[in-house]
């Protein structure tokens, strides 16, 4: 059990096996992208049963996939307002538009309803954020895309592991795009991917994530470098490194225990402030349903709550760390359209938004003690 002073909201898992496959790397002294990334992007193309492209990061996944599906300047994207920076900054590092639309009260997730009425001739693809590890109604969000032409562009960064219809996220579908960053479902330091089965889009990824130089991540692969080459489009220095995948490479292997240890916790928690729940209750978890979901995060709702600063002070005293996920996007300066529809469900519940630690090395006896804590400070919070 964490000491009371040291439940953290989320960290790294890692253990020895992490650190000795990193030492490794260190002794054959080739850091960059080389055959520990291929070794990763093969393990990850049998886990999803199609392709991957390994990149530095979740946003870095998103910003080529955009590229490469030929989004840029004049362009929009239809992106929830509740969702991390991350969503936003690779819309518009694109040199697109995204366009914030609202949320479905009950689980934070796109609304498709919403996001029609946003649409334009301008529009040119959906991104559906997968909030806290929950899917949703995927066959909607595809057949919403299928009926306005759009592509569709996962952010997936909290989904790796859950499942739609039995059918793991990132292994069907348009594009889906995954982070590997410190506290995801599984880490490997920083790192991310894109999955799809579009052969244009996973080649302009590949040389797009190396500066744009064609075919370097063959050469790579080989620990060899590209002299004589050519470029055709815009790139970036996005490539993931060795030492990022060797850690990948054991958390992978970890995986179904650490989704296992997921799952588990956040039954925990629901079990716990069941008596809390309910129409006529306090707290509305946003988890309802972990049967195909991994979750990454697990927020709560608490109704009518004004006082979340008091509340986050006061488990702060019990050493019990809590997080908001997220602030809307639509209200910051860069994202800002006096001029748009307002967003009723995001700015409604944004402000009830609560997140509980949650993290594999966490314990039952910390589940109980956080729930101990956030129940006796909302009744002192709220007077």
């Amino acid at each position: 059990m964490s000491s009371p002073s040291s439940i953290r909201l989320s960290k790294s898992c890692i253990g020895q096996e992490e650190k000795d496959a990193v030492a490794k790397v260190l002794d054959k002294e080739f850091l960059g992208m080389g055959e520990e990334v291929l070794e990763f992007e093969r393990l990850l193309e049998e886990f999803f049963g199609r392709p991957c492209v390994c990149v530095a990061n979740g946003t870095a996944a998103l910003h080529l996939a955009l590229q490469a599906v030929g989004i840029g300047p004049g362009d929009e994207v239809l992106v929830p307002s509740l969702t991390y920076l991350a969503s936003f900054q690779a819309i518009s590092a694109a040199g697109a538009t995204p366009v914030a639309c609202d949320v479905e009260e009950g689980n934070c997730l796109l609304s498709l309803k919403d996001a029609a009425g946003r649409i334009t001739s301008r529009t040119k693809a959906v991104m559906p954020v997968f909030y806290a590890g929950q899917t949703g109604d995927l066959n909607g969000f595809h057949a919403f895309a299928r009926n306005y032409g759009l592509r569709v562009i996962e952010d997936a960064a909290h989904a790796f592991g859950s499942k739609f219809g039995g059918k793991r996220i990132g292994s069907f579908g348009d594009i889906s795009c995954f982070s590997f960053d410190g506290i995801k479902n599984i880490t490997s330091g920083e790192g991310g991917c894109l999955v799809s089965d579009d052969p244009s889009v996973l080649s302009k990824a590949r040389d797009a994530r190396l500066l744009g130089v064609e075919n370097d991540s063959r050469k790579r692969a080989q620990n060899l470098r590209s002299w004589s080459f050519q470029v055709n489009e815009q790139g970036w220095r996005y490539h993931m490194s060795n030492l990022m995948a060797a850690i990948g490479i054991v958390q992978l292997g970890r995986f179904e225990f650490l989704a296992r240890k997921r799952v588990h916790l956040s039954e925990t928690y629901l079990r716990l402030l069941k008596p809390f729940c309910g129409a006529d209750k306090i707290i509305i978890p946003i988890h309802s349903k972990l049967d195909q979901c991994v979750p990454h995060i697990f927020p709560i709702r608490v109704m009518g709550m004004n006082y979340r600063d008091r509340l986050l002070q006061y488990m702060k005293q019990y050493g019990v760390e809590l997080g908001l996920h997220y602030q809307p996007n639509h209200l910051l300066n860069l994202y800002r359209k006096d001029t748009a529809s307002p967003l009723t469900i995001t700015e409604k519940i944004y402000p009830e938004l609560l997140s509980l630690p949650l993290h594999p090395d966490l314990s039952e006896d910390d589940c109980e003690l956080i729930v101990k804590h956030l129940i006796e400070g909302l009744r002192l919070s709220s007077v």
